[in-house]
């Protein structure tokens, strides 16, 4: 069995097979007895949606849940969101360079290069969202 990611949280809005929840994301150390006076233990709110739930009527908004992923998931979406970006940029930057262009010039193209990345990206959301799911169930 895969591990999961798992976090709990509250449902915001729900319609049709699309349920929207509320999470409160906490670093590990915001449970430390030192926590209130350490500047580190910040917690961020964020929304997931769950797209593709089966039978929409068993949720209710302001419904305690407990939202899941696989493990294997975060990885895509690092590597989506960071990973591929990062390695474009390092080659657009040195293709610059090498073809005799200024540093200036190659920062410039390195910039320009996310701009079709993240274009196709947004142009392949569906299936992206598809392969990348999350799950919902009750406390």
């Amino acid at each position: 069995m895969e591990n999961q990611i798992r976090h709990e949280g509250i449902i915001e809005k729900i319609s049709g097979s699309h349920v929207q929840v509320r999470i409160v994301q906490t670093p590990a150390c915001a449970g430390c007895r030192v926590a209130s006076r350490c500047h580190t233990a910040e917690s961020k709110e964020k929304l997931i949606d769950v797209t593709g739930v089966v039978d929409s009527s068993r949720w209710r908004v302001g419904q305690s849940v407990v939202v899941a992923t696989r493990s294997g998931m975060a990885g895509k979406a690092l590597l989506l969101g960071f990973g591929l970006p990062l390695l474009l940029m390092i080659a657009v930057f040195a293709a610059s360079l090498v073809s005799g262009s200024s540093e200036g010039f190659a920062a410039l193209m390195m910039l320009l290069s996310l701009i079709p990345y993240y274009l196709v990206l947004w142009l392949f959301r569906d299936s992206i969202s598809q392969a990348i799911s999350f799950t919902i169930e009750d406390m």
